[in-house]
């Protein structure tokens, strides 16, 4: 069985394709670089991060962009033909009076790993733009029409244009072609593929919160018109019909299902094998309850499916009921709910397992838990707040550390220092080694949990004029507003000093040490359930991050030395 969700943490928005026996899934960054990772595997089971797309912070400059805008949604398709990989994104520039500003571009590679083309600009009708290439040679580009006029149903519609390689422009204007395959509402991330002479739309509905869903239409005309699958939807958290065209809100938290583990299931986008299996890729997400808040955001999940006689898509649940047993110890540690389906309920609901391929076992390296800086190169699992990691992140300047020079506040847009990774379980320790020496009070560096530029916490080393030296304390930024733990406040002690993070379900809290031997507690205990997309109010749609700092607000000159950054999760444990 392969357990889900097979990316955890901030992961949202797969799109997967296939070149020969290789398979890729690209998902979405937002404001974080480098952009669009993309995974890998030969078997569907086993996963190595194998590099970044977009990874030039000046030609896809995010500077300046609020949390959440930036990088969505990407889609990644194969091309024989070409011999190209085709990648489309787009970056939300704006969401201003919901406007959803947007430029959609598309790129080409003919290996994975690089060099991309230049970008070609496509349009800014809407976003989810995805790119079908046709039998016949022709290309086509499906993307969500985004509607801002009274009297219209929002989001939009789904919409279709042709796309000319030669003139690397698409052809006329988009016309719209699918309002959805159920009455959610909320209609976004569409996908053209072909199967026995029929095009099939797979897109999400009902918002990328609780009443997420994944849908389809086939047509035998790729301008349509489109009819619905009639057991729509084929994938989601949220049984049952629900009219809710009428809302255009995302998040919708009273569809909340209490008897699944996966919550949110939408936004699909599938393979077929080398052995003419299917398997469905799409993000969910697991929320402490009954708070509903998604500390690790919309992570990515699997599902196996078949095509049926009459050429719809269907879950193949095979063996992939949990046995009694099973139910009970994921029960226990989620909090109570299991993953079973009760009788009688639709067999479209997301799972926590599904059956492997007949594809060989093929194993892939693992991002390390214990990283000491030794190699030439910083790790492709590294990443920044809308800038490159290597512009402020050295690992060559002091062998055996990554030396960061510090930059703006951490509540900036612009260039800030952080050097973090996915958190993907809401039970890991982090721990790493500093040499920072601060000379005055707009010099720090440390370790941090970081949501967005308005929510996080910081155990930092810093220059305290209070004490007339160097000292350690804990800073929190609790939507926008800033409380400085002074009452815990200790004076650094002379060389390096150990800092550690502990995330405990839903408790978080920091501790220091001078040795790496004895540790001491600094700060209160701190609410993790606040580090979500439902508590945050200046950003959605990412997850929450955990690295090392550092700040130079005077000069952007001052830097820290950081040994080793350790990062140890237990992601057999569930969210509470």
């Amino acid at each position: 069985m392969i357990s889900n969700p097979i990316f955890p943490g901030f992961n949202p928005d797969p799109c997967a394709c296939r070149k020969g026996q290789d398979y890729y899934v690209a998902v979405s960054t937002f404001e974080w670089m480098p952009g669009i990772p993309v995974y890998h595997s030969r078997d569907l089971k086993n996963w190595e991060l194998l590099t970044h797309i977009l990874t030039d912070d000046e030609k896809v400059n995010l500077r300046r962009l609020p949390s959440a805008k930036g990088i969505w949604a990407p889609c990644l398709t194969y091309c024989e033909d070409d011999g190209l990989f085709y990648l489309v994104y787009g970056i939300m520039n704006s969401m201003n009076a919901r406007y959803f500003d947007i430029d959609n571009y598309v790129i080409t590679a003919r290996d994975i790993e690089g060099p991309w083309s230049e970008p070609v600009y496509l349009h800014s009708a809407g976003f989810d733009a995805s790119m079908f290439h046709d039998d016949d040679g022709r290309k086509w580009l499906v993307s969500l029409e985004w509607e801002t006029r009274d009297g219209y149903e929002k989001p939009g519609v789904i919409c279709l244009v042709e796309y000319s390689s030669e003139k690397k422009a698409i052809v006329g204007y988009p016309k719209r072609i699918w309002r959805g395959g159920t009455d959610r509402g909320c209609i976004e991330a569409p996908h053209l593929t072909k199967h026995n002479g029929w095009y099939y739309i797979m897109c999400a509905e009902g918002g990328t919160g609780y009443n997420h869903c994944v849908t389809m239409g086939r047509s035998r005309n790729v301008w349509g018109p489109y009819e619905s699958d009639p057991a729509n939807p084929i994938l989601t958290s949220a049984p049952g019909v629900s009219y809710e065209r009428h809302d255009p809100d995302h998040l919708k938290p009273k569809y909340y299902n209490p008897d699944l583990i996966l919550q949110k299931s939408g936004h699909g986008s599938y393979v077929e094998t080398t052995e003419g299996e299917v398997y469905l890729f799409y993000h969910t997400a697991r929320p402490f309850v009954p708070e509903l808040r998604c500390t690790l955001g919309r992570e990515t999940a699997i599902q196996k499916m078949r095509w049926t006689k009459d050429g719809w898509l269907r879950m193949d649940t095979g063996e992939n009921r949990l046995s009694g047993s099973d139910c009970e110890k994921v029960s226990e540690c989620m909090g109570g709910r299991s993953n079973t389906l009760r009788r009688n309920q639709p067999e479209n609901l997301a799972r926590i397992e599904t059956q492997e391929s007949s594809l060989p076992e093929y194993p892939m390296p693992k991002i390390p838990d214990f990283d000491d800086f030794d190699g030439g190169e910083l790790g492709n699992w590294y990443y920044a707040p809308r800038i490159m990691p290597q512009s402020f992140a050295d690992v060559n300047a002091r062998p055996g550390y990554v030396r960061i020079r510090g930059q703006e506040a951490r509540t900036s847009l612009n260039r800030v220092s952080i050097l973090a990774r996915k958190l993907t379980s809401v039970y890991a320790r982090v721990t790493t080694k500093m040499e920072f020496e601060p000379e005055v009070y707009q010099h720090s560096a440390g370790l941090i949990l970081y949501y967005d530029n308005m929510n996080y916490v910081n155990l930092r080393k810093y220059y305290s004029e209070t004490l007339g030296s160097p000292a350690l304390s804990v800073v929190q930024l609790e939507n926008g507003t800033k409380t400085e733990y002074n009452g815990w406040r200790v004076p650094a002690p002379g060389g390096a000093v150990w800092m550690r993070l502990y995330v405990e379900g839903r408790k978080i809290w920091f501790e220091w040490s001078a040795d790496g031997e004895d540790y001491w507690k600094i700060g209160p205990e701190f609410d993790t359930t606040k580090f979500s997309d439902e508590y945050c109010k200046y950003g959605e749609f990412t997850g929450t991050m955990v690295g090392v700092t550092c700040a130079d607000r005077m000069k952007h000159e001052k830097y820290a030395d950081f040994d080793f950054f350790e990062y140890i999760a237990d992601e057999a444990k569930g969210v509470e």
